[in-house]
């Protein structure tokens, strides 16, 4: 008989959280489908959904609990990362798994879901322990905020049998669409919900790469003393998609690549590589950390938004070897559209660590492959030893994949074998599917987790959003004013426009990674 280990089992069951309900807005859309569902059915089938969890779907369909179950039996069949579906793991996952129609809007729907809640209490021995999730378009958080404060269901202990229950509310991006409105929706939370309640999601911070940036520079001595502006030359992160925008045309003519990508998942990247180690790894000292970070941006003026930015739409061309349409062509999109679907930029960090160390983001849609990757390059060595191949000599590179192919990648510079002295750069490789020989958990899994077990660490705080769109919007507001000036193009399947190119050739002839 093979027996268990204590500490794994004691980790394990110091993951599982307290029993609870999770009622999810917007339980009818492809979020819930395709990562919400997904996500829950593997926390399930690995043990580590408390007793008594229960599901609750809130949406406008008129659907039983049966209706509910088997639509969402459906999307754990196709998009779980753990197939085939485990009938026993299902059978009782299942049985916790309901369903409450009505609109938003609506009094007696939020009685009604009430009075649901109470029972599942009461049956399933969730001990008043609630946590929203609002998977919905922004233009929805105010009705369902306001209808559950006003059946009472945003306190903590909001049923009176479990005056110990706790409440939280997780709300998904994008978390207003500049600094006003952000300031805005973050009152209107506050009247609701205390802001330990709230739990801003980015599912890029739950990635695993992500996490283990973490882990890189401060588990290991060797990186830490050579992170910063004496030993680092640059830092550039790059989050490119080789899909366009698919039938997301409404919402990405409102957003746009600044903020559909750079003022949310770039700038969560960005504080991570950038912060100092904090005094211990709980969610208020890491978040603090973060929000310095943000703090020390410098600022960028008009005439800076001029020279550090780029902004692009893509043309027509070709990725994967089929032919796709420019960005003006996309259904729904105006022909006349001026929404940026590729940015670049420059941001300098005006602290002790990184004063004089420029962080080079780009992000775009229809470019030549999907990669998210963070790359440390370092600076070049005095070289007069080898003064005849200087140039030859190529940096020192950290580079940190998120996806696809999880891992990191070490640079550095070995001899050639033969008599004569040359170097050339060679790679060291971690991956994450062959050094562990598991596939890693999805982001939806760990930050779901982190909710029900009342640990923020890995999402947004409120002063964190504010401080992320007071640097951006500076930016927003200067491209307005310049709604004359041409849109630069780059065809499809490219790495972006000369443009970007040239940006960087500007600052001491640095250049892009070939990724």
């Amino acid at each position: 008989m093979t027996q268990s280990n204590p500490l794994r089992a004691g980790l394990r069951l110091a993951r599982t959280p307290a029993p609870c309900t999770l009622i999810i807005f917007g339980a009818t859309g492809d979020l819930t489908a395709r990562k919400l569902l997904p996500a829950l059915y593997n926390l399930a089938r690995e043990g580590l959904l408390p007793n008594g969890f229960s599901l609750v779907g809130f949406g406008r369909r008129p659907w039983s609990d049966d209706d509910f179950r088997a639509i969402m039996r459906q999307s754990a069949e196709e998009h779980s990362r753990n197939k085939p579906l485990n009938e026993e793991v299902w059978r009782n996952f299942a049985e916790g798994i309901f369903f409450v129609g009505g609109e938003f809007g609506d009094d007696s729907a939020f009685q009604k879901l009430a009075e649901r809640l109470a029972s599942i209490d009461a049956e399933r021995g969730t001990d008043g322990n609630r946590l929203y999730y609002l998977a919905t378009p922004p233009s929805s958080f105010d009705d369902i905020i306001g209808q559950l404060r006003h059946v009472g269901l945003n306190r903590s202990g909001a049923n009176p049998a479990y005056p110990s229950g706790w409440t939280r509310i997780i709300i998904e991006k994008p978390f207003g669409h500049d600094l006003e409105s952000a300031l805005d929706l973050n009152q209107r939370v506050g009247r609701a919900f205390d802001e330990d309640q709230v739990y801003r999601i980015d599912h890029y911070l739950g990635k695993e790469t992500v996490q283990n940036l973490l882990v890189t520079r401060f588990a290991n001595t060797i990186f830490e003393p050579i992170w910063n502006r004496r030993y680092v030359d640059h830092v550039q992160i790059t989050v490119a998609e080789n899909l366009g925008i698919g039938s997301r045309a409404g919402f990405y003519e409102e957003a746009g690549a600044l903020r559909d990508m750079v003022t949310n998942h770039m700038m969560q990247l960005l504080t991570l590589t950038a912060m100092e180690p904090p005094v211990r790894f709980d969610s208020e000292s890491v978040r603090n950390e973060k929000v310095k970070v943000l703090h020390a941006i410098k600022p960028l003026q008009a005439a800076a938004v001029d020279r550090y930015t780029v902004r692009a739409q893509y043309g027509a061309g070709s990725v994967n070897g089929e032919d796709v349409p420019g960005y003006r062509q996309e259904k729904g999109v105006a022909p006349d559209s001026r929404t940026p679907t590729y940015v670049a930029l420059k941001l300098e960090i005006e602290s002790w660590r990184w004063a004089g160390v420029p962080f080079y983001l780009r992000t775009g849609k229809r470019l030549a492959k999907r990669v998210t990757e963070i790359a440390i390059e370092f600076k070049r060595p005095p070289l007069l030893l080898f003064p005849e191949i200087r140039d030859d000599i190529q940096p020192n590179v950290l580079a940190l994949r998120i996806q696809p192919n999880e891992g990191i990648t070490l640079k550095f510079g070995a001899k050639q074998p033969g008599q004569r002295m040359a170097i050339q750069a060679v790679n060291m490789d971690f991956r994450y599917g062959t050094s562990f020989g598991v596939a890693a958990p999805e982001a939806y899994e760990r930050l779901l987790l982190d909710a029900m077990l009342g640990d923020a660490t890995l999402f947004t705080r409120r002063d964190e959003v504010e401080a992320q769109w007071s640097i951006m919007t500076p930016i927003l507001d200067r491209w307005k004013e310049q709604n004359g000036t041409p849109l630069a193009e780059y065809e499809a399947g490219t790495w972006g426009p000369d443009d970007a190119d040239k940006f960087m050739q500007q600052d001491e002839g640095r250049t892009w990674r070939t990724l």
